[in-house]
């Protein structure tokens, strides 16, 4: 999970926020009319029962018959957790209720991964950030090893006041990042253009708490104050409506059109219109970095994926 981000945003002040809140309001009386909801598919998924500990285990506990976990990162170790499982295909849900106060350094990741030199990778990011200033929500796709497809936003609320709702929703043509039902990413499937997608390798769900002081908070300037630990980050309710991997036979059969691979229907191929209409409502007042739009780091040669309809 190392990273090396060129951009280190300014600091944003409450009063440019402000603006951009004005339409939150029907804009989210929108999101309950068209909220990705699949209840009928849904796979209870408790802590316990679907994932295991595997960093930091006295950091870490659960609670709430299972549906709650709970983070602990403090100058001896930080913590994380992994699916027993791993899937190909689907949705995957997380609430979660970020480190409050002085969060800068510490990096809340929550990702879908397999293994290997070459493996794929799906991330939600939450950078901390000193008190007063926004979180960074930070997102990336590696494909075949490769990542490099950074995008960053502020969050439109304060992700350390209650818990949100995080989304990952992947099938064979496309791989769609949720806040609160709210889609704010898409990476679209143009293998057929060269382009790799992630859909041959079952990857497993993880979510830590880590120290990421020399690079996650304006480039690695803000240290983390440990006068503030231990810092909590708190996890609920864990869905998986996913394919599970059985190794390479998954390929085909996850992948599969059929009413039990719901993720293959047509009505999940692309965004709706009023999703889209979403969906650039938060890249066009919350977005603060782009890959796509940073042809300097890329010695000018944009990646292609760039160059494509993403949604």
């Amino acid at each position: 999970m190392e990273e090396s981000i060129p951009f280190r945003p300014e600091p944003a002040s409450s009063s440019s926020m402000q603006p951009k809140m004005a339409s939150l309001r029907a804009l989210l009386l929108a999101v309950f009319v068209t909220a990705f909801v699949v209840d009928q598919c849904l796979v209870e998924a408790n802590f316990p029962k679907s994932m295991y500990i595997n960093w930091g285990a006295h950091h870490s506990s659960f609670a709430g018959n299972g549906e709650d976990l709970q983070l602990v990162l403090d100058q001896t170790s930080g913590s994380a957790v992994k699916s027993k499982r791993s899937f190909l295909f689907g949705s995957i849900e997380m609430l979660i209720k970020l480190v409050p106060g002085n969060s800068a350094g510490t990096v809340t990741a929550y990702y879908l991964s397999s293994t290997g030199d070459k493996h794929d990778e799906i991330d939600f990011e939450f950078l901390g950030n000193v008190s007063g200033q926004p979180y960074i929500v930070h997102t990336n796709i590696y494909t075949q090893g490769n990542g490099s497809r950074e995008q960053q936003f502020y969050p439109w609320f304060d992700p350390t006041a209650d818990f949100h709702n995080y989304t990952i929703h992947w099938n064979p043509t496309e791989v769609v990042w949720y806040i609160d039902n709210l889609p704010i990413r898409v990476f679209r499937n143009y293998e057929n253009e060269g382009i790799a997608f992630p859909n041959k390798q079952g990857m497993r769900v993880q979510a830590s708490l880590w120290n990421a002081d020399n690079w996650a908070t304006r480039g690695g300037l803000e240290k983390i104050d440990w006068n503030s630990a231990p810092f909590i980050a708190r996890l609920r309710r864990f869905r998986a409506r996913a394919c599970k991997w059985d190794g390479p036979v998954s390929i085909n059969q996850c992948a599969t059109k059929s009413p039990a691979n719901w993720w293959t229907s047509p009505s999940f191929s692309q965004l709706s219109s009023s999703q889209i209409g979403q969906m650039n409502w938060v890249r066009q007042n919350f977005m603060i970095y782009d890959y796509c739009k940073d042809p300097k780091r890329f010695n000018g040669q944009i990646p292609p994926e760039c160059f494509k309809q993403q949604f």
